[in-house]
């Protein structure tokens, strides 16, 4: 299983042993499923470097399941929903093409970039779920971004208390693939 994604994959702010993807290893090891979990998630990366980096990571890792979650770096630099759409499809259908099921986490942002944007973004996820037949999450932080106690200082990332509702929102789309 890999998993590309950015800094709330990659675990900013908080041991890497706490984040949601190494506990989705322990999950699948406590449940004795033949799986191991490649986090290739880095802080700051966006969906043109994600796909920049794909090739590469398939062909290292010949992945069964890839969970893709990047956009939020996108969105929170004003791209073009357009290019977030493309890059999102352009991942998916590699990873497909490598022979791997898809999951794509979706991400919200703060209301300031306005309703149009905001809502455009939002709704990229699940229509490129719909379009290339990946499985969806439908939002990353769900029941953990509007609780102040789960994120951090500056609003944006998770706090280690927040991991397990992370993978909590990742394992039944995830479970459904295995």
């Amino acid at each position: 299983m890999l998993v590309l994604g950015d800094s709330i994959s990659a675990g900013y702010g908080i041991q890497r042993e706490l984040g949601w993807v190494a506990l989705l290893e322990g999950r699948l090891a406590s449940e004795a499923l033949p799986y191991r979990v490649v986090n290739a998630s880095i802080s700051g990366d966006t969906t043109g470097a994600g796909l920049a980096r794909l090739p590469k990571a398939l062909e290292v890792h010949t992945p069964d399941i890839v969970i893709i979650e990047l956009g939020g770096n996108d969105a929170l630099r004003g791209y073009p929903i357009a290019d977030i759409r493309r890059n999102l499809t352009e991942i998916t259908e590699a990873a497909q093409a490598s022979g791997a099921q898809v999951v794509i986490a979706g991400m919200q942002i703060p209301p300031n970039y306005g309703p149009r944007y905001t809502t455009a973004f939002y709704e990229v996820f699940p229509e490129v779920a719909a379009a290339t037949g990946a499985a969806l999450v439908p939002f990353l932080l769900d029941g953990v971004a509007t609780d102040e106690q789960l994120m951090q200082d500056d609003g944006i990332h998770p706090t280690a208390d927040a991991q397990p509702q992370l993978l909590a929102n990742v394992w039944p789309v995830v479970a459904g693939l295995l």
